[in-house]
């Protein structure tokens, strides 16, 4: 059985492998703009206008941004055919990407079989969080 765990959060994706005994780790980015607004700043007049920011039209090129990232991630998983997925992550990042699988490609959100927050975590760390979640130690086979 080929069991996939990934941990993601906005910045990247890692997918750890785990097959007949061998464990691989692949990594995906996401090409997210990290935004930070100008604006909101005063005019050079004493009570002139205030510049305003445009909230809307970051919040909107982010959620096309993630789903190109979701997009990414699902184009992997396809390529590896997996039995069993585990989703985690130290944001809110597993939980949007398990929602997009759950409307988007239902065969695939139907093997999540765990969605639980992680924090950040060296490779090793995540490959053994994988492990103990399908049950598996490190000399057993897969």
């Amino acid at each position: 059985m080929k069991y996939i765990g990934i941990w993601l959060d906005k910045e990247k994706a890692y997918l750890v492998t785990l097959q007949n005994g061998k464990e691989s780790l692949y990594t995906i980015n996401s090409e997210l703009e990290f935004y930070h607004p100008k604006g909101g700043s005063r005019s050079k007049s004493r009570w002139g206008p205030q510049d305003v920011v445009q909230d809307s039209k970051y919040t909107e090129r982010e959620k096309h941004q993630l789903k190109a990232y979701f997009d990414n991630i699902n184009q992997e998983l396809k390529k590896k055919n997996p039995q069993a997925l585990a989703l985690f992550g130290p944001g809110n990042t597993y939980a949007q990407f398990n929602k997009w699988l759950e409307e988007n490609q239902r065969d695939l959100a139907s093997l999540v079989k765990i969605a639980d927050k992680a924090d950040s975590m060296t490779q090793n760390q995540l490959k053994a969080l994988v492990r103990d979640t399908f049950g598996m130690s490190p000399d057993r086979s897969l």
